[in-house]
């Protein structure tokens, strides 16, 4: 029976003394109500001679907290940057918090969670990044369990850019519901500026469960709150606090008659304390061409001094656009901002269709759609339609057992003529044409420990990487040159030209013929009437590809997603089928096998 329902016929108690304890208990949460109880047991046994003056703390077990599980999959960071800070808040509130990459995390184990919240972005076509393929595939598979003894919170992100906006944290939902899941908040879809949505899901979502999940405190003890909330130490660098380094080194590395530009980028670390490992990537902060925020200050008629309001600042708006805003990647909220401020009905029919807004934006950047469709808006309001700058990662091209205090690149610079005028990458222009040597560049390192080097240097690797994925890979030999590995290594690199487009190939000739690299396998597409690819040569090698997989061999695959990654997966399951004598569905399971023990890993973008 319940205190709630106790009467004067019921219970021993008085009225008053019923009125009392009834609202008493009103006020008291499940911990408190269990100490009381002990407090009461404890006065009748002693003959009322305990007070409450000269009580010590009663040290009753704790009533048992649930733990709730943060899992994130992360392409650039993002989902792992609002994780941690996520796992901050709910420990300050009292709750028992795992954090997981998804890459790390055992599907099985999913049917034991009560709790868990999900920050996911999402990769290329709709399709999940890297660290979270497995658990996907599983929750869609014929093995996924019954879960209806879970509690879920799904956070997307994505870019609205692209067609398949945040698909993947859809499908992690509506599937998680379709096992029985129960849903405790709705799901977020966060675009680029994702983070004041990020931070309100996350605000609501601890506010939900802390009646729940809050430990109990024990009498006469203090919750100990650290002392930095954003969990960052002093001689850490990230996103939102970056390194200011200094530019060693800007090198054109792809010859004079290459359709490439391709940048060997050095810059210098000293002072900063900053470690990274080979497969991390480096973020990197840029600013726009002063002469394109010019350009387009002239073309809506907009004085370059006028100052405008933003993030609770007053700036001029040319700092803002050369500083802080978006210019060369273009997306669709801007598309259809303008259209709406101009009254531009042509722009606005071009918007209402999202298959013709995707294929209008692919090749313009803001300056194009202003020159295009003319017209006049407030400096404000420009301001308000474009998207902040967000930094750009690169795979990190060395090893910091060879080159110390310094991290390298591989940047192909986007250059191209369209609309009457040349374009530049915003990034790779900066550091290519606009950063001179000395000049300052904020950077941070992105691990990615979903891309790593085996733990035993004896352990033989097979990398795959055409054009600029051979960044990481160039790190990779840095490193098992540097420790002396035993482990055979395996270089499958490809490129239109083998007179403009090898790149590193002095570095990677020595490597062979020191015995670090032993095999170098290279593709150079446009050298013969049929074009060959890295895949083509993987086919060529197929019984030995094979054999090394058999003997433990790692498989690293980085570069263009979209064609390269999947043309080389098909390769490889070809080769597994052909010389593993399997069908397609244990072909497919094989290299799933290889994925789930981290032997088959890829950084692709």
């Amino acid at each position: 029976m319940l205190i709630s329902q106790l009467t004067e016929n019921t219970s021993v108690l008085s009225t008053g003394q019923l009125t009392q304890l009834q609202q008493l208990s009103a006020t008291l949460n499940p911990i408190q109500q269990a100490w009381v109880s002990g407090y009461l047991a404890a006065s009748s046994q002693m003959g009322g001679q305990l007070s409450a003056l000269s009580l010590e703390p009663i040290k009753a077990e704790p009533i048992a907290s649930q733990t709730l599980t943060i899992l994130y999959g992360s392409q650039t960071g993002n989902a792992k940057g609002i994780a941690q800070q996520l796992k901050t808040n709910c420990e300050h509130k009292g709750f028992t918090v795992e954090l997981v990459n998804a890459g790390d995390y055992k599907a099985a184990k999913l049917k034991k969670e009560t709790h868990l919240l999900i920050l996911v972005s999402t990769h290329g076509e709709g399709e999940p990044p890297e660290d979270i393929e497995t658990l996907h595939k599983f929750v869609f598979g014929k093995k996924a369990p019954d879960l209806s003894q879970l509690n879920f919170a799904v956070l997307a992100l994505g870019d609205s850019s692209y067609e398949y906006y945040c698909q993947t944290g859809k499908d992690f939902d509506e599937q998680l519901e379709k096992l029985g899941a129960k849903r405790l908040f709705d799901r977020i879809d966060c675009d680029v500026d994702y983070e004041a949505d990020a931070q309100s899901w996350s605000t609501s979502v601890v506010d939900l469960l802390e009646p729940e999940l809050k430990k109990p405190t024990q009498v006469g003890e203090a919750q100990v709150i650290p002392l930095n909330p954003n969990g960052v130490m002093a001689h850490e660098y990230s996103k939102n606090n970056p390194f200011t380094a200094k530019l060693l080194a800007s090198q054109k590395i792809t010859g004079r008659d290459s359709g490439k530009d391709v940048r060997h980028i050095e810059i210098d670390l000293e002072g900063s304390n900053i470690q990274y490992q080979p497969g991390d990537s480096l973020g990197v902060w840029f600013d726009n061409d002063e002469a394109l925020a010019d350009q387009l200050l002239s073309a809506l008629s907009i004085d370059p001094a006028q100052s405008v309001s933003f993030d609770d600042t007053v700036t001029a708006i040319k700092a803002l656009l050369v500083k802080r805003l978006e210019l060369t990647q273009l997306h669709p909220g801007f598309v259809t901002a303008y259209a709406d401020l101009t009254n531009n009905e042509a722009l606005q029919t071009i918007a209402a269709d999202k298959a013709t807004l995707r294929e209008f934006i692919a090749d313009r950047q803001v300056i194009d759609v202003v020159s295009e469709y003319p017209g006049t808006v407030e400096a404000a309001d420009l301001v308000k339609s474009l998207r902040k700058i967000t930094p750009r990662l690169y795979s990190i091209a060395s090893s910091q057992a060879e080159v110390e205090e310094e991290v390298h690149l591989t940047v192909g610079v986007v250059a191209y003529e369209a609309f009457g005028q040349p374009h530049l990458g915003g990034a790779s222009g900066f550091l290519a044409h606009r950063l001179e040597e000395d000049a300052d560049v904020n950077v941070y390192v992105e691990d990615n420990n979903n891309f790593r080097l085996p733990a035993s240097e004896e352990t033989p690797v097979i990398m795959i990487g055409p054009g600029t994925g051979i960044a990481p890979f160039r790190a990779f030999l840095q490193q098992r040159d540097q420790q002396g590995s035993t482990g055979d290594n395996w270089l499958f690199f490809g490129n239109p030209h083998f007179t403009q487009d090898f790149l590193y190939q002095t570095e990677l000739q020595d490597l062979q013929k020191r015995g670090v690299l032993n095999n170098l396998d290279v593709a150079f597409s446009r050298d013969q009437a049929k074009k060959v690819y890295v895949q083509d040569r993987l086919l060529e090698n197929g019984e030995a590809i094979y054999q090394w997989l058999s003997n433990g061999a790692h498989v690293y695959i980085c570069g263009d997603g979209a064609r390269m990654a999947k043309d080389v997966h098909n390769a490889l399951l070809a080769i597994v089928g052909q010389y593993g004598n399997l069908d397609s569905e244990q072909a497919e399971e094989y290299l799933s096998e290889l994925r789930s023990n981290k032997r088959y890993q890829k950084d692709v973008y």
